[in-house]
């Protein structure tokens, strides 16, 4: 077992390469065009959400704090009634690649991080490339893509 400060540059050319072949895809294939639609109704509810005048953050509706109040007759009206949302707010303007592009970058460099610690501590020194890779590997793809599901389901 090496200490984790010795896989430096493995961490960091994987992450520099993910963060490269990442934005590539998302610019050439643009298959996340299709993770939402447009609402029909797109202007009248900005109109609404505007004069609501929400602070950036994430909201749902209906909203209840407590699962007492989500037994109440009038909560489940509301859900049944609908519409149910989950709402994510920005701050208003242009989004600003710079800084979510250095978060993503930030976000490689820990996935790398963690995929290291993973194959530095299950694997012996002398272990073959093929073995680090898949250890890695499997480590690095559960760390970029897990987290993604659960917002599916």
């Amino acid at each position: 077992m090496e200490p984790i400060i010795s896989h430096w540059l493995p961490i960091v050319l994987s992450a520099v390469a993910v963060f490269i072949i990442s934005s590539v895809i998302h610019m050439v294939f643009t298959y996340h065009n299709s993770d939402f639609s447009k609402l029909p109704s797109e202007a009248e509810v900005m109109d609404d959400l505007r004069k609501a005048n929400l602070p950036p953050g994430n909201y749902m509706m209906p909203y209840a704090s407590t699962n007492k109040e989500r037994q109440t007759q009038e909560y489940i009206d509301k859900m049944n009634k609908g519409p149910v949302a989950f709402i994510r707010v920005f701050p208003t303007g242009q989004f600003k690649m710079g800084g979510t592009l250095f978060q993503w970058f930030v976000y490689c460099i820990v996935a790398g991080v963690f995929a290291a610690y993973i194959a530095g501590h299950s694997l012996p020194s002398d272990a073959s490339y093929l073995q680090v890779l898949r250890i890695a590997g499997a480590s690095a793809f559960a760390g970029y893509t897990l987290a993604l599901w659960q917002n599916a389901i």
